[in-house]
């Protein structure tokens, strides 16, 4: 008999090594011209990346032991509860101060975006820091979600909703609106402009307030487009809240779970995250600046260019995942549906997105965490030139490994789940082909956007 236990060994010491590493959207108005640019050239970004992900599948592919690979997804410890008072009072209670905050001081505050406390609460503390938390640590937004807070609050003196969360809808508003947020922060200047940002997430806070007085909560677990992007995140984090208390599993494992991609909105939605994560950043390269300029040139109005390429390009994505799931039942020799296989392995996707956003988000935050620190220390009278931190030059390094391992960890969770998925060794191997495919394709993209250097995208 053939001893395997040297292989399993060595292969337990990788695994534990890319999931004990963690995981880590991209958001390029954001302050536009703060973030930072990777000091590495692009040829070694996109060859280092393509073949890391290609040479993590073969590795992956070896592992064909299933009780070894469940152990790893099963894995868990359950701490002791949350506790009520801070889930039910506190965070929400912190979610609407800050919700007050950053409407105050974005009509009152100072019309500089890095002496005004709702510019750098929305973007460095909420949509870089805070995000940051949700897949690195776990996803606290439905305890602190402001809108929530005041649909509960009102549903405590009124009886329940009076309209059911239609079954049909699914996630598609997410997806809608997620589509339209992104947009709307990449043609506009809210990261610029105090007031339209205040503006902006007024009028975002009343929508989705009056969308769950009607739906009920249902409505913040499928409609709304800010809630289930930090569910989603949530995904990759160790720590979740569950009815014994909380539980902690290896990063990413979460992925794994049949609920995290329900149906079809579901598939839509997931990739329309990594999308939107692209296309932020997309537009911040050069490569844009001059074929947006060429386009204009052509005499195509400048909004209508920009939201031509994001509509071409959320049917590329979905399309290129629509066609891997094709391939994917023939190559794993299956008859299950095109449907059913891409919504189990549309869930390591999410990893992807994770470890860009981390990537993306690093150096923007640890920079710009000390204006955020000066200016909430005196919202009123902020410095007139609040300093930034000068980070080391390795920095570069961690983002391009971040974007690596995100990738890697997507590569593992599409190997459980093609063993939980097919009976058959060869089908599992088989079968993700296709997605591997389309995960190179993904990351070839995403280390050649971050290897770029940053500009403020044309005519905005």
């Amino acid at each position: 008999m053939v001893d395997h236990r040297p292989r399993r060994l060595a292969l337990a010491t990788f695994g534990t090594l890319v999931l004990a590493t963690g995981t880590a959207l991209a958001h390029g108005g954001s302050l536009r011209g703060e973030a930072g640019t990777i000091a590495v050239p692009s040829w070694l970004f996109l060859l280092t990346g393509g073949a890391a992900v290609g040479a993590s599948f073969l590795l992956a592919a070896t592992v064909t032991d299933r009780r070894y690979i469940a152990s790893i997804d099963d894995w868990h410890r359950t701490l002791r509860r949350f506790p009520t008072a801070l889930s039910r009072y506190v965070l929400p209670t912190v979610g609407v101060l800050g919700f007050l905050a950053v409407v105050w001081f974005g009509f009152t505050g100072p019309v500089t975006p890095l002496r005004n406390l709702a510019v750098l609460l929305v973007w460095v503390g909420w949509w870089a820091g805070f995000t940051m938390t949700t897949y690195l640590v776990g996803n606290t937004w439905p305890a602190l979600n402001p809108f929530r807070a005041a649909v509960r609050g009102v549903h405590t003196f009124l009886p329940a909703p009076p309209v059911e969360y239609p079954d049909r809808l699914g996630s598609w508003p997410a997806v809608v609106g997620l589509l339209a947020l992104v947009f709307t922060e990449v043609v506009l200047p809210l990261a610029d402009d105090p007031r339209l940002l205040a503006a902006a997430v007024t009028g975002y806070g009343l929508a989705t307030t009056a969308a769950g007085l009607v739906f009920g909560e249902t409505w913040f677990e499928r409609g709304d487009p800010v809630s289930r992007t930090f569910a989603a995140f949530g995904a990759v984090a160790p720590f979740s809240r569950t009815d014994d208390g909380v539980r902690f599993r290896l990063p990413g494992m979460g992925l794994t779970d049949p609920s995290v991609v329900r149906d079809r909105s579901d598939v839509v939605f997931v990739v329309t995250l990594l999308w939107v994560t692209t296309y932020d950043g997309f537009v911040t390269t050069p490569f844009w600046n001059g074929f947006a300029t060429t386009v204009v040139d052509w005499g195509v109005p400048p909004l209508a260019t920009y939201l031509l390429a994001y509509l071409l390009g959320f049917g590329l994505f979905v399309g290129a995942y629509r066609l891997a799931a094709r391939l994917s039942r023939g190559t794993g020799e299956t008859f299950l549906t095109i449907d059913a296989l891409g919504r189990r392995f549309a869930a390591p996707l999410l990893a992807i997105a994770a470890g860009y956003h981390l990537a993306h988000y690093l150096s923007y935050f640890l920079v710009l965490s000390l204006p955020l620190s000066q200016v909430l220390a005196s919202p009123t009278a902020p410095p007139m030139n609040p300093q930034r931190y000068v980070l080391p030059t390795f920095v570069g390094g961690l983002e391009l490994a971040f974007v690596l391992l995100g990738h890697l960890l997507a590569i593992w969770v599409a190997h459980s789940t093609a063993y939980d998925v097919f009976p058959s060794r060869l089908q599992a191997v088989r079968s993700q082909y296709p997605f591997i495919g389309v995960m190179v394709v993904y990351t070839m993209v995403s280390l050649w956007i971050v290897a770029e250097p940053s500009s403020i995208p044309p005519f905005l």
